[in-house]
């Protein structure tokens, strides 16, 4: 039996957000209306969006693009991700989260599920929006090199 990555999400609208905005999800369990716990296999690269409002505006908006890990494997701890994974990408506050969401939408163009892009890419993307930099688009051909690279490294 594999190991999984378990995500609580949770939908109060206006209030408080946190949802997948791309990733396969292995499992999921429907706590209440507003409540569900998903989750992710061994390997599995995801994102995990988090956004919270009090009656003045934002107080928290992030979004986290993680690796669900294996037993015994170094990994993150991570809010509301149950046990952690390995963070490919961390950013906050809206004006870069919107950036990642772009940077994500430019990858599904090119005809790539998001999950299955480099892992370096979305590091990529966060060291450049880091440095208020934009990051270099996603290409078939970075993406052909990468599945090379896997089927080299099994």
């Amino acid at each position: 039996m594999t190991a999984l990555t378990r995500v609580e999400l949770l939908w109060l609208e206006g209030r408080i957000e946190r949802w997948i905005r791309f990733g396969r999800i292995a499992e999921e369990t429907i706590l209440d209306r507003r409540r569900r716990v998903v989750a992710f296999a061994t390997g599995e690269v995801f994102a995990f969006v988090r956004w919270a409002a009090n009656g003045y505006g934002t107080v928290v908006s992030r979004i986290d693009i993680l690796r669900a890990i294996a037993p015994g494997e170094a990994f993150s701890t991570i809010g509301f991700v149950e046990p952690g994974a390995e963070i490919l990408l961390r950013i906050s506050g809206w004006p870069k989260v919107n950036e990642v969401l772009r940077a994500i939408d430019a990858v599904e163009q090119t005809g790539v599920a998001p999950e299955e892009a480099c892992p370096d890419h979305w590091r990529h993307v966060m060291n450049r929006l880091a440095a208020n930099e934009q990051p270099r688009p996603y290409t078939r051909e970075r993406h052909r090199a990468s599945l090379l690279r896997r089927r080299i490294d099994a």
